[in-house]
């Protein structure tokens, strides 16, 4: 495997009026775990260029199941750790970001996991 979990979907929302797909966990010792990269509650946006918006999460994880050998995923990094859904704020207080604070970061992230892919495979 992939060596972590999955939460989210249509039908198992994490986050209230998000579809999304989150890393719920990740295996001490598993291939995402050794990559180093992938991170507890990263948001999953696509996996070998297949969209993941709008599965169900069964669906989400026959993808993840089917991936082969060869995997890339495009993800949205959490910037700030939290226990629970991202952007419930404590005593009603409502927090976020600018959309460019997550969505730069992602895309440096996606390029470095693209860059990491290609160097993993050579080591094959």
């Amino acid at each position: 495997g992939l060596g972590f979990n999955i939460v989210g979907g249509t039908d198992q929302q994490y986050i209230a009026n998000d579809n999304s797909i989150y890393v719920s966990w990740i295996k001490k010792d598993g291939a995402a775990y050794l990559d180093g990269r992938l991170q507890e509650g990263d948001k999953i946006l696509a996996i070998n260029g297949k969209d993941l918006k709008d599965l169900r999460h069964k669906d989400a994880v026959e993808l993840f199941r089917n991936a082969g050998y060869d995997v890339s995923l495009k993800i949205q990094r959490r910037l700030q750790p939290q226990n629970g859904p991202v952007g419930h704020g404590r005593d009603g207080e409502s927090g976020g970001l600018p959309l460019a604070a997550i969505l730069v970061p992602g895309l440096a992230l996606a390029a470095t996991a693209v860059w990491i892919l290609l160097r993993y495979r050579q080591r094959m």
